[in-house]
């Protein structure tokens, strides 16, 4: 065990080493990098979304990073039984990115990967280079299982790592923005990679990169009930689709504490400190600095803060999200862009992989 936990600070320092790197280089050589990011569709994205992913994907595209943004269709079927609203929720998905500032077109693709049949042929060579004992142990998977509360897991859980390292190697992703818990995952699709590379590619030049992760910088949003990670299944969010008047009823009813004066403690009061965390996120203040400006005002005035700084921080957004709503055919165009930009893509890896397989016929 301790060992395996040596194991894990290990790669935890190495990837925290390389994403300073890539975050100082992206902003010289942006083309260099192929970022790799995207949402299962399960239902609308929230303010943790967009605090925790969207903003970081919206920068990245701008600094003129080509950014693959995929919506993971097939693996709502590894613990979801809600197959019956993927569809809606996968153009749902893309009204927020493109509400949120992603702008779909030569440099940015948004596709579901269920429409990319080359990428997942991938599936199989990729299966071949891990043993089942290693998904087994994989951290990320075991946490996944326990909070879907599955009885019996499906081997699509079990290879849900592989599939993730098809969605980022078919278009040669080298850069992957996560958190430090999905680094796991990441660490499939790099040792796939090098697998790969080592036995296919001797004589040749290797046909994938070996991702690196770009650690968020973004400290984890918690929900209004400050004591989970902000999830739509704890019912603790505030969706980017809410009118104003049903944030301002959301962040009414969410938890303080019994202190009138507001200080920023994240060890002792952290429901409190969650909410000063939300307020400098809208508005780049300190979280200290705005605690001291509340301070006697006690919760009443730390809600009412909150409202108003995150009502103007989405108003743009969701005047935008309203105008997409109504332009349905827009969005499916950019879903049958994408597609078609990924399935260029895939295509010409499978063909590298089938040669240096010798599958050629």
């Amino acid at each position: 065990m301790a060992e395996l936990e040596t194991n894990a600070d290990k790669i935890l320092a190495e990837a925290m080493r390389q994403s300073a790197k890539i975050e100082e280089d992206i902003k010289v050589n942006p083309m260099k990098y192929r970022v790799l990011t995207g949402d299962r569709p399960t239902g609308r994205l929230h303010i943790g979304h967009y605090f925790g992913s969207l903003k970081n994907r919206v920068r990245l595209s701008k600094l003129g990073v080509p950014t693959m943004i995929l919506i993971a269709d097939y693996q709502v079927l590894t613990d979801h039984d809600a197959f019956d609203k993927i569809s809606e929720n996968t153009k749902q998905l893309v009204i927020d990115y493109l509400a949120a500032g992603i702008e779909p077109g030569k440099n940015v693709c948004i596709y579901p990967h269920s429409h990319i049949p080359e990428a997942n042929q991938l599936m199989v060579p990729f299966l071949t280079l891990v043993s089942s004992a290693e998904l087994d142990r994989n951290p990320t998977v075991k946490d996944e299982i326990i909070k879907s509360g599955m009885k019996s897991v499906n081997a699509g859980m079990l290879t849900y790592p592989v599939h993730q390292a098809v969605d980022i190697l078919f278009c040669k992703g080298n850069v992957v923005p996560v958190g430090k818990d999905q680094l796991p995952h990441l660490e499939v699709a790099r040792l796939i990679a090098r697998r790969f590379n080592n036995k296919f590619c001797k004589d040749s030049e290797p046909v994938f990169p070996e991702p690196h992760a770009l650690l968020s910088k973004t400290p984890m949003i918690m929900g209004l009930d400050g004591t989970a990670k902000m999830s739509k299944s704890l019912g603790n969010t505030i969706m980017l689709c809410a009118t104003e008047d049903e944030t301002a009823k959301a962040i009414k009813k969410a938890k303080t504490d019994q202190e009138r004066r507001i200080t920023y403690d994240p060890v002792n009061r952290p429901e409190v400190a969650n909410l000063l965390r939300l307020i400098s996120l809208c508005t780049g203040e300190e979280p200290e600095a705005i605690a001291e400006r509340i301070g006697e005002g006690g919760g009443g005035m730390l809600k009412s803060t909150l409202t108003e700084a995150l009502n103007e921080e989405l108003r743009p957004l969701r005047t935008k999200r309203a105008e997409l709503e109504g332009n349905m055919d827009y969005i499916r165009q950019v879903l049958n862009d994408g597609v078609s930009q990924a399935r260029e893509m895939a295509q010409k890896t499978l063909e590298e992989v089938r040669h240096v397989m010798n599958m050629e016929i």
